[in-house]
């Protein structure tokens, strides 16, 4: 239970900071903003396992969690504006 509760919070915290850092505006909830620090965690591990910079299981750092979540943000917008 502890793991699930600090993975929202690197979540949250790593969706603030890349909010923060990309210009623009990017309406969303808090849920979504934890969501994206999730994800943006998920796709630097998987991008730095691939390229060897991280061990199997071993999570990405900072850094790269808040480049992968803006690269999402970048998606997003993207797409969002494709929608409209």
């Amino acid at each position: 239970m502890l793991a699930f509760i600090g993975t929202l919070i690197v979540g949250l915290v790593v969706g603030l900071i890349a909010r923060a850092i990309k210009p623009g505006d990017d309406s969303m909830g808090w849920i979504m903003t934890i969501v994206l620090g999730i994800a943006g965690s998920l796709i630097a591990g998987y991008v730095g396992r691939a390229l060897g910079w991280y061990q199997p299981g071993q999570p990405a750092g900072w850094i790269a969690s808040v480049i992968g979540a803006i690269i999402l943000l970048f998606i997003y917008e993207m797409v969002r504006r494709r929608r409209v």
